[in-house]
């Protein structure tokens, strides 16, 4: 009986705990922490990191609130989003589905399982109100990660007919803003759809270096900002590619992005 107490109470501490709170859990997951380290780093008990990780966000019994956060007010986790927002850039679309729902896909290589957990729990993060299920589809080399929700073109304005290369893509003045608060998320994600990390061979040594490879030139341009508000030096070293390679700047990503995995 003690211990079916003990596991009701931290079930119902965890259902009042705000979301935002979850989100951070969610993303420190995603880079591979375990519990007892995300537990030292938010000061969140380790039972409750452990339930959350095993059994997803913590839903109540009363009634759902606000769904879309562009259309009524339901609360944008900025973290997962920012994140979500530079993979989708590189490797998303938006296409409609019946009855008036959109399905958002996303591909990935299957050499990197990490990445492919950490776009999953960014989906579900970013639609609070309501638990989002994520598709996964195998593909030759890699795997179509997907969901299904009515709101994804208001989550991403950019949506549109044809490639996104051959359009323009702007931020809304909301994106920008959550760019310039979480810069280090959206250089994650842009790195994990579009990006590189590997040695620059210059007289026989080895130097680690980063690439952002995209066609489109307005991405150059947001991935080109987004390392400005980061402290992060870059330059033009192809058309389509931009490279960050020296030594400190290199140090700085990787606070950030880090190898792929």
């Amino acid at each position: 009986m003690l211990v079916f107490e003990h596991a009701f109470e931290t079930r119902r501490v965890a259902l009042m705990r705000p979301p935002a709170q979850y989100e951070e859990v969610a993303c420190l997951l995603g880079r591979g922490m375990n519990d007892c380290q995300i537990a030292r780093l938010t000061g969140i008990p380790r039972g409750t990191v452990r339930d959350w990780r095993r059994k997803g966000r913590p839903r109540g019994n009363g009634p759902l609130g606000p769904d879309c956060p562009r259309c009524d007010g339901a609360t944008l986790p900025d973290v997962p989003y920012a994140y979500l927002l530079g993979v989708y850039l590189g490797d998303g679309c938006i296409s409609p589905a019946p009855k008036g729902v959109f399905k958002l896909r996303i591909v990935q290589d299957i050499r990197y399982p990490g990445i492919i957990e950490e776009i999953a729990l960014a989906l579900v993060s970013v639609r609070p109100a309501k638990r989002m299920k994520v598709g996964r589809v195998p593909r030759t080399g890699c795997v179509e990660l997907n969901a299904h929700w009515k709101h994804w073109p208001c989550l991403f304005p950019q949506h549109g007919p044809g490639r996104k290369h051959e359009r323009r893509i702007q931020f809304a003045p909301w994106q920008e803003e959550i760019a310039r608060l979480h810069p280090g998320m959206l250089l994650r994600g842009l790195v994990h759809s579009d990006g590189y990390r590997g040695l620059n061979w210059v007289n026989g040594k080895g130097y680690p270096r980063y690439l952002f490879t995209n066609v489109s030139s307005d991405i150059r341009d947001i991935f080109c900002r987004a390392c400005d508000s980061y402290g992060v030096s870059w330059r033009q070293s192809k058309w389509n590619t931009i490279s960050v390679a020296r030594a400190p700047d290199v140090t700085r990503l990787d606070l950030a992005v880090g190898p792929k995995t």
